[in-house]
């Protein structure tokens, strides 16, 4: 692939991630990057968000949606909390993401459950989409 295409899956992909995670996330991923970690932000940007998030085949909210389970699944916490954020800013509603998450639950265990729907609510709290807690 000529670097003139890299270059600009790099900027499709950013323009993507953004949209999905985040401007301040994104720029704050990338100014904290050094030469050893900006490769992957660049493989990341330029194959997860420029290649495959930016394709025409799947809707966001439907990758979204995806993502949760299958992280959910995986147990990534870190990118499970990220990646409700990137739901609800697809139009992913906090019903389907509970919907999600129960499904993921069934197919990949309680404790991979608890911990996304305890991730999820974490988020979504700070959101302003669901209620504080009362102690």
């Amino acid at each position: 692939m000529a670097e003139d295409q890299i270059n600009s899956l790099f900027e499709r992909g950013l323009k993507v991630r953004r949209e999905v995670l985040g401007k301040e996330y994104v720029d704050q991923s990338l100014a904290k990057a050094n030469d050893f970690t900006m490769a992957f932000q660049r493989v990341t940007s330029e194959w997860c968000w420029g290649y495959v998030w930016d394709r025409p085949g799947l809707e966001r909210k439907t990758r979204s949606m995806l993502n949760l389970a299958m992280l959910t699944a995986l147990g990534k916490i870190p990118e499970v909390k990220l990646h409700v954020r990137g739901a609800i800013n697809n139009g992913v509603s906090v019903d389907e993401i509970k919907e999600i998450l129960l499904q993921a639950t069934i197919y990949s265990g309680i404790p991979a459950g608890l911990d996304a729907f305890k991730a999820a609510n974490e988020v979504l709290v700070e959101l302003g989409l669901l209620p504080q807690p009362s102690n």
